[in-house]
């Protein structure tokens, strides 16, 4: 692009040409923005042309989850509620986005208002997964992971509150990772839970989600939970050696009722890891001899009632608008007294304190993605069953949710049925640039992430 052997106006139209084609067959999109961005092209096209690059983005044709504000561009969040809401002001990453030159396609479908893991409940109708249409590509970012892995834009935004980026980068064959909690700005996103959502990028390399994340990583005063601290160079950062890495693998409970595919796929991933890293140990799951279900006390309880502190009143006027499986939910976070909610903020403030212990002897953690093959979206149809599914979609990325530590998904595998497998690689606070080091690796010393869906060929 910067040397002008290729035009953005030409990646645009490529992009746009395969959204028509094939949108309809996935649902990725929600509003596809063809006229704008043809016009974002052309500019950037302009300002490279007069030798004005301003960077690795600069023309390149991305989307965005539906949760995302877009100045005067309906963002819905997958809802009735929301289907002809029009923000005043860009979500602070889509204003650093522009500012790095990139052009939006469009708003991506999704779970919807992110309170879900299969994407099968949204007013506009499920997702579905490229590599197999039957089946969900996972949620709550699963137009994002569908529309990155079917081809239809280079890279997208997704949010990750218990694993929404992650999960289905890891069913859709992609990368998806998630920062550190506070390393992007959460402001201007539809919240779910304001002290577990996470901001990502979901790519189709490494080396894409480190140049994203370095766009829109960064302190935002607008966002109180954003952190003040310096943002490295992430893609001269992966590049690194990872011979002297110390891995950890919390086999107590993230290995535990492993499909047997991904079982075999992660003892295969953890021997081409063996080769490059410095060691492997088995660790303790939470740094801690406390049962999964009394760590994860404080995220259910959070989840719950700052979901329903944002929907309340909407639910009180138009509950008709909602997804019943969606109702359903944030109902639910009526049930948490306040005395429950303070408690439980101040046990995940002392659990993201205490994170550090989990690599008091490891540099990294590594995991499968999710415990279990995705299911068919017949399946998950009915909201009376879908949770429990979908919860065990998410059984391995909640966890880190909870503890706001920097993880990411990278294809390891697929299952007999064609599916793809995740592997899943978290680090200490603020060590993105070593967590996507060593994916870089793992990528380069595998050919899983060259592997498309039969629809994208030709």
């Amino acid at each position: 692009m910067r040397h002008r052997k290729i035009s953005p106006v030409e990646l645009t139209q490529a992009c746009l040409d395969r959204i028509e084609r094939l949108n309809p067959r996935l649902n990725a999109f929600i509003t596809v923005t063809a006229e704008s961005a043809l016009a974002s092209a052309r500019i950037a096209e302009a300002e490279v042309g007069r030798d004005g690059w301003k960077g690795p983005l600069h023309g390149i044709p991305i989307a965005l989850k539906d949760l995302l504000d877009t100045a005067g561009l309906r963002t819905t969040a997958g809802s009735a509620l929301f289907k002809e809401r029009i923000p005043q002001q860009d979500a602070e990453v889509v204003r650093r986005l522009k500012a790095a030159g990139a052009v939006l396609l469009g708003k991506l479908n999704m779970h919807e208002f992110a309170f879900g893991a299969s994407s099968a409940f949204s007013h506009f109708g499920p997702v579905r997964n490229p590599w197999n249409l039957a089946y969900s590509p996972g949620g709550s970012s699963g137009g994002s992971a569908a529309a990155v892995a079917g081809q239809l834009c280079y890279a997208a935004l997704g949010s990750d509150t218990g694993g929404s980026i992650r999960e289905p980068a890891a069913y859709c064959g992609i990368v998806g990772l998630k920062p550190t909690y506070g390393r992007v700005s959460t402001s201007g996103a539809i919240p779910l839970s304001w002290s577990l959502d996470h901001l990502g990028p979901m790519t189709r390399t490494v080396s894409d989600a480190a140049l994203l994340l370095k766009a829109i990583a960064g302190y935002d005063p607008q966002d109180p939970g954003s952190t003040d601290v310096p943002v490295p160079d992430y893609a001269a950062a992966i590049e690194g050696a990872t011979a002297a890495l110390r891995l950890g693998i919390p086999r107590d409970y993230f290995y535990e009722n492993l499909h047997p595919d991904i079982q075999a796929a992660m003892e295969t991933a953890l021997g081409v890891l063996k080769n490059l890293t410095r060691s492997q140990r088995d660790v303790a799951p939470f740094a801690t001899d406390a049962s999964y279900a009394s760590v994860m006390e404080p995220y259910v309880a959070i989840l719950s009632a700052e979901a329903y502190e944002f929907h309340k009143e909407y639910v009180a006027k138009s509950p008709e608008l909602y997804q019943a499986a969606t109702l359903k939910r944030i109902r639910a976070g009526a049930d948490v007294s306040l005395s429950t909610y303070m408690q439980s903020r101040r046990r995940l403030d002392q659990a993201r304190h205490a994170a550090a212990r989990c690599f008091a002897d490891v540099d990294l953690l590594v995991t499968p993605t999710t415990p279990v093959p995705p299911f068919a979206l017949s399946e998950l149809g009915d909201p009376n069953t879908a949770r429990p599914l979908e919860l065990r979609m998410l059984h391995n990325t909640r966890p880190l949710n909870l503890l706001g530590l920097p993880t990411i998904s990278v294809p390891c595998g697929f299952t007999a049925e064609r599916l793809p497998i995740g592997l899943q690689i978290s680090g200490p606070p603020g060590s993105e640039a070593t967590v996507l080091r060593l994916a870089r690796a793992y990528e380069r010393a595998t050919a899983w992430h060259q592997s498309v869906p039969v629809m994208n060929a030709g």
